[in-house]
C-alpha cells in the first residue's frame, strides 16, 4: 500500500487547524504521515497541535517564517526521506470529505498519471467554485488562472480531465515528479510558487495532472494570509497586492519568453493607467505606490 506524505504549512493557524485535523485524521485511507511545518506561529497553533495524540503527526517548529515555498520544501524533503510514495500538498484552512486521500490516489493509479487535484469550493459559499481546473495562457504571459472561479456550481465542470495548473491548496503528487522537476522556488515566499512549479512541470511534458470533480473540498480562502479574499466579492488587501504583483513580475521575468516580456510591459501600463480607471484596487496613492514598489521589486528580484 502506497504511503502518502501530507505536507501542510502553519502560520498563526489556531483558528483553522482543529477542523483541518478532524478532516484529515478521519480519512478512510490510513497509510499517511502528516508533516506540519510551522513558520514561527505567534498564536496558539503549536499548543493546539500538541493536543492531538497521533503517531502519524510530525511537527517541525521553525524559528523564523520561511514562507510557504520554503516550508513546503522542508515537508517534501522529509516525506521523501521517510519513504513516501506521493506527497499531498494541502492548506490547513480547508475541510474535506473522509475519502479525499483514497479518491485522489485511485485516480492516479487508474489513469497512470502523476498528479491529481480536486474541485475546490469556497467554505463561506459552498455552492460557489474557487477552482475547477487550471490552465496557462500565453496571451497573459502564462500566468495561470482558475477555471470557474466565483461561478455557481451547476456541475458544468464535472468531468475528469487533464489540466495544466493547480493551487497547492490540495494536490497529490507522485515522488517521481520532484525527482524530475525539483521543488518549489523559495524566492516566491508566498503566492505564485505553485504557478512556477506547475509551469515547469507543464513545459517539461513528462507528467500529467488530472482534475477530479467528485470530491467534496472547501477552502477558507484568505483566512491565513489575511488577504481579505474570504469570499468571492471581497476586495484585495495590501499583503495580497504586494506579493502577487512582485511574484507575478518575477515569474514572468524568469520565463524568458516573448509573451512574458510583452505582459511585463502591459502590467506596467495597467498600473499607471488602468489603475485609475477600472477601480479594481482602491483608488488611493498608497496603493498606487505599493503597486509600483512591488513591480520593481519583482523585476530586479
Amino acid at each position: 500500500m502506497d504511503k502518502i506524505g501530507v505536507v501542510t504549512v502553519t502560520f498563526n493557524s489556531e483558528e483553522v487547524i482543529e477542523e483541518f485535523l478532524k478532516s484529515l485524521l478521519a480519512q478512510t485511507y490510513e497509510n499517511f504521515s502528516l508533516y506540519v511545518i510551522d513558520n514561527a506561529s505567534k498564536d496558539r497553533t503549536l499548543n493546539k497541535l500538541e493536543e492531538w495524540d497521533d503517531c502519524r503527526i510530525t511537527v517541525i517548529k521553525n524559528t523564523a517564517n520561511l514562507g510557504v515555498a520554503g516550508a513546503n520544501n522542508q515537508g517534501i524533503q522529509l516525506a521523501l526521506e521517510e519513504g513516501c510514495d506521493s506527497i499531498l500538498l494541502i492548506n490547513n484552512d480547508t475541510v474535506f470529505e473522509k475519502t479525499l486521500l483514497s479518491k485522489l490516489l485511485e485516480v492516479i493509479k487508474q489513469n497512470n498519471c502523476s498528479i491529481a487535484t480536486p474541485k475546490m469550493m469556497y467554505h463561506l459559499s459552498p455552492d460557489t467554485i474557487w477552482y475547477a481546473g487550471g490552465f496557462f495562457n500565453k496571451r497573459n504571459g502564462y500566468i495561470a488562472h482558475h477555471r470557474g472561479i466565483n461561478e455557481k456550481d451547476l456541475e458544468q465542470y464535472n468531468s475528469l480531465e487533464k489540466v495544466e495548473y493547480a493551487p497547492t491548496c490540495c494536490t497529490l503528487i507522485k515522488k517521481e515528479v520532484f525527482a524530475d522537476i525539483g521543488v518549489m522556488d523559495e524566492k516566491y515566499f508566498v503566492y505564485a510558487d505553485d504557478t512556477d512549479f506547475f509551469y515547469r512541470i507543464w513545459r517539461d511534458g513528462r507528467h500529467t495532472m488530472l482534475y477530479v470533480p467528485w470530491i467534496k473540498f472547501y477552502h477558507k480562502v484568505g483566512s491565513l494570509t489575511k488577504s481579505k479574499r474570504g469570499n468571492p466579492e471581497s476586495k484585495y488587501g495590501d499583503f495580497y497586492i504586494q506579493y502577487t504583483t512582485r511574484n507575478n513580475i518575477y515569474y514572468l521575468k524568469k520565463q524568458k519568453t516573448i509573451y512574458a516580456y510583452f505582459y511585463i510591459i502591459y502590467y506596467y501600463i495597467k498600473i499607471n493607467i488602468s489603475f485609475w480607471l477600472t477601480g479594481r484596487w482602491p483608488r488611493n496613492i498608497k496603493t498606487f505606490l505599493l503597486l509600483h514598489k512591488s513591480f520593481w521589486q519583482g523585476l530586479f528580484y
